[in-house]
């Protein structure tokens, strides 16, 4: 008999979307090699919902279009409640401050969590404590490995070293996937940053607004969410931030000025670039030094041929600086960036959970 899991997900876009495809795939492998059924009874948007007793099929967005209708975290509860669904696991594929706010009556409801939303893992302490200690109190996971590098091992690996006893003293790289293809463009080619941003731009790489990716703002937060893994207990304000952006332009300006002005950026960028030492290109990185317990976000220049220099396309990386390894860091590399690799990672962590849903269930009988 296979072991039914239940996903309320919120979220369909790029992430929710490809997640609900790739489940649908993927569906005889699940249950020939794991015995696991994973359904998806509530899809949900911004704000509606669609209700769908015995898991979406492949007509799903149609199903969605005609039949979802508007609805509140309760009518959620109540649905599940009255369905007597269990084994429940709730996906947040969105951006949404204000779902992050339901994590804890989820838990407190019978909800596994995982996310692809960093808000949680960036709000002040106080709530970053209060959502574990009710993940604790009510015996429930929440995993979020794709807040940082969306399929990369990156969480894991670091919460595995710290939790072994492994003293971590720097973390450092590439956390940006646009940022990277910037950067790395800019290094092998005679163009002008303004055009290789607006290539980004096209390309899909950066946010619809690229100054949330040049502000540094991103970067900060995945280098907030690692700190934290790692026992560091900062505050996003406390992470010194360089920004990408110039005095004259950033984000007080319009989006349509911001629009026709972004070659004021090539001036400072080919400064920064013919200005360096020979062999050496410019990588915009996030470092957190668990020596001086110092965060920064910063633009440096770095030899053509060590891991950050040697980065190509849209490529993250990160290395791990550790008591054991010495001088000679970890290093994790390859698509930070996508909706195949996020949402294949969001699935990973739902197979995790969904492991452990089967074996609770084995010792049980």
């Amino acid at each position: 008999m296979s072991h039914k899991i239940n996903i309320v997900l919120f979220g369909i876009g790029n992430v929710g979307s490809t997640l609900i495809n790739q489940v649908l795939e993927s569906q005889r492998f699940f249950l020939e090699q794991k015995n696991i059924e994973l359904r998806f009874p509530i899809l949900t948007n911004s704000t509606l919902a669609f209700f769908e007793k015995d898991g979406v099929e492949n007509q799903w967005e149609a199903n969605f279009a005609q039949s979802a209708v508007p609805f509140h975290l309760d009518d959620i509860l109540n649905c599940v409640k009255s369905q007597q669904l269990d084994n429940l696991i709730a996906v947040d594929a969105t951006a949404s401050s204000d779902l992050v706010q339901s994590y804890i009556p989820l838990i407190q409801n019978g909800f596994h969590i995982v996310a692809a939303n960093k808000i949680a893992n960036t709000l002040p302490i106080g709530f970053y404590k209060t959502l574990r200690q009710n993940r604790d109190k009510f015996d429930k996971q929440f995993l979020y490995e794709t807040n940082v590098g969306a399929g990369l091992p990156i969480i894991n690996t670091i919460s595995d070293l710290y939790y072994s006893g492994e003293k971590i003293t720097k973390i450092r790289g590439v956390f940006s996937g646009s940022l990277s293809y910037i950067f790395n463009r800019l290094g092998k080619e005679n163009l002008s940053f303004s055009t290789i941003l607006k290539a980004a731009e096209k390309a899909g790489y950066t946010e619809p607004d690229s100054r949330e990716d040049l502000s540094g703002n991103d970067v900060a937060r995945k280098l907030l969410i690692l700190a934290r893994e790692v026992g560091f207990h900062a505050e996003f304000q406390d992470i010194k931030i360089t920004s990408l952006l110039l005095p004259n332009l950033n984000e007080k300006n319009t989006k349509s000025e911001y629009a026709i002005s972004k070659e004021l950026l090539d001036k400072p960028y080919r400064i920064a670039k013919l200005t360096q030492l020979d062999n050496h290109v410019l990588r915009y990185i996030g470092e957190l030094d668990l020596i001086d317990k110092t965060l920064e976000v910063k633009l440096v220049s770095e030899p053509a041929n060590s891991p950050l220099g040697q980065l190509k396309g849209a490529d993250s990386l990160i290395e791990i600086y550790t008591q054991s390894y010495g001088e000679n860091p970890i290093v994790i590399q390859g698509a930070g960036a996508g909706k195949e690799v996020t949402a294949r990672g969001v699935l990973t962590d739902i197979l995790k959970i969904s492991e452990t849903i089967k074996r609770e269930a084995s010792v049980s009988v």
